[in-house]
């Protein structure tokens, strides 16, 4: 098998990291603050085994009941607690392509079969082509990458409708969108809703995800996680982050609004950017291809993430900075643009 290749994390200082779509501004200062008080008896003892603090604080901000969350070790955990709860070797995993490169490693890792479905924005028969693969596990992810496009809510509540299996909605960038699906999990007992604090509340370093479900599917990935899988310092800064969702929020509207400006500029030189509703964009130029974006780019000091796949050789994938960053990436964009 392939292993899951991820963006680079250079060593050498002065690049402007565009590549990972990690978030340019720092988390709320009261994450410091919890994690400098933690004392030696927090750090010499094991963690709480379901991060009970953190539970309770997600149930009281998402209005969920701490019998409905699991905390992870970032969402890629969570994606893969689901695949140990559903799938068999030999099993069908399904997920609209292209989407988030895990999946695929997941599968292989599970000795399953993998039917990816072509899909693209506005897909109207997404959701039963999604159904028709009769699969064990269903991964939706919206917004969905390397193109940040949005898959409606009704789509992700036919998919769960229709399924026998478990339906996985990867919303690892959903705070950068309106999303409600959360309200889905009532009627749907078969729905997993996954959310990331990596991206929108600037905790990539600590990593913490947080899936939503009914209490019984809880309980049976609950069996199937590592036993201390969230540490005492992730704990305490994920508690002191939702405890500041204003924090977050205020920097997903800065993000947001970077983010719109640029890609109107970088349209406007005639660069082809599809409408996006994550911390990122897919760029292409309409005469050159992804790979000789991306070694331009690195040549000026700049990482982008370039996908050497056949349907994502055309373009790059770019993470939103702060405005000078952006600023930084349109000069260096500019003497190959194709107006």
């Amino acid at each position: 098998m392939s292993g899951y290749t991820p963006g680079e994390q250079p060593e050498a200082p002065g690049l402007i990291k565009l590549n990972t779509n990690e978030n340019p501004y720092p988390p709320s200062p009261r994450v410091q603050e919890a994690v400098a008080s933690l004392g030696e008896e927090r750090l010499r003892l094991y963690p709480s085994p379901g991060a009970g603090p953190l539970r309770r604080k997600a149930a009281d901000v998402y209005g969920r009941s701490p019998a409905n969350i699991l905390i992870g070790n970032g969402s890629d955990d969570l994606l893969a607690i689901c695949m140990r709860v559903a799938v068999d070797e030999g099993a069908t995993v399904a997920y609209p392509v292209p989407t988030y490169s895990l999946y695929p490693t997941l599968t292989d890792i599970a000795r399953a079969r993998a039917v990816e479905i072509p899909s693209s924005d506005g897909d109207e028969t997404l959701a039963d082509r999604l159904v028709a693969a009769e699969a064990a596990l269903t991964f939706v992810c919206s917004p969905n990458p390397p193109k940040g496009s949005l898959v409606a809510a009704d789509v992700i509540a036919g998919v769960a409708e229709g399924s026998a299996g478990l339906v996985v909605a990867d919303e690892a960038y959903g705070d950068f969108a309106d999303l409600n699906t959360l309200d889905l999990l009532d009627e749907h007992p078969n729905l997993v809703v996954v959310r990331s604090l990596s991206k929108s509340f600037s905790l990539a370093g600590l990593r913490l995800g947080l899936a939503f479900a009914s209490e019984q599917l809880i309980h049976e990935m609950y069996k199937v996680k590592d036993s201390y899988n969230v540490s005492s310092v992730a704990i305490a800064a994920g508690v002191a982050a939702l405890d500041d969702l204003g924090w977050m929020q205020a920097n997903v509207a800065r993000i947001r609004s970077t983010r719109d400006k640029c890609v109107s500029r970088l349209r406007r030189s005639g660069y082809e950017i599809p409408d996006s509703h994550a911390n990122f964009f897919w760029l292409e130029h309409p005469g050159r291809p992804g790979e000789e974006l991306y070694g331009h780019l690195r040549s000026e000091g700049i990482l982008v993430r370039y996908f050497d796949t056949p349907e994502l050789r055309g373009g790059i994938r770019v993470t939103v900075g702060t405005d000078s960053e952006m600023s930084a990436l349109q000069e260096a964009l500019a003497p190959l643009a194709p107006r």
